[in-house]
């Protein structure tokens, strides 16, 4: 699945994260962190329902480029004053971004989600974590050109595809 409530794993146990402060940038390095790529969103007041246990974070203050929620500005381990109906959530769905309409006659039309301008992906490899890349542009994949091509802009894609 690609959204939920977020919990976090400290100290021996698992406890959920407060929405005070919770933005899109937090929800950015949470799908990071799971390697998942796509349009990332933050889910406040239990959205995705109350959890039990421990609210292990609050006050989560990331730019966005972080690889983990551990790198964030945030609360100390423990410390929040929130009750679950303040757990955060986030959705990494691959597949938001803009909607286009299908339609076939009169019939109600039904939403089929778009990719992202920009999103990226390995083709090709002989694994998820390996192959050519490509570049989603004007409704079409399309390939990038290896000129002037370092290891500086392969780490680039591979922090937005969610690897370290």
């Amino acid at each position: 699945s690609f959204e939920g409530r977020v919990e976090v794993f400290h100290d021996g146990k698992w406890g959920t994260i407060c929405d005070d402060q919770w933005d899109d940038r937090d929800a950015e390095v949470v799908c990071r962190q799971l390697g998942l790529s796509g349009t990332p969103k933050a889910l406040s007041w239990a959205h995705y329902g109350q959890g039990s246990g421990p609210i292990l974070l609050d006050e989560v203050q990331c730019t966005g480029n972080e690889l983990s929620l551990d790198q964030c500005k945030k609360s100390d381990w423990g410390q929040q004053n929130c009750d679950h109906i303040e757990d955060a959530g986030v959705s990494c769905d691959p597949f938001t971004g803009t909607d286009v309409q299908l339609c076939q006659s009169d019939c109600c039309p039904f939403l089929l989600p778009s990719l992202a301008e920009g999103t990226v992906r390995l083709a090709g490899g002989r694994s998820p974590s390996e192959g050519r890349v490509e570049v989603y542009y004007n409704g079409d994949w399309g390939t990038v050109c290896d000129d002037g091509w370092t290891d500086l802009g392969a780490q680039v894609v591979c922090r937005q595809l969610g690897f370290r």
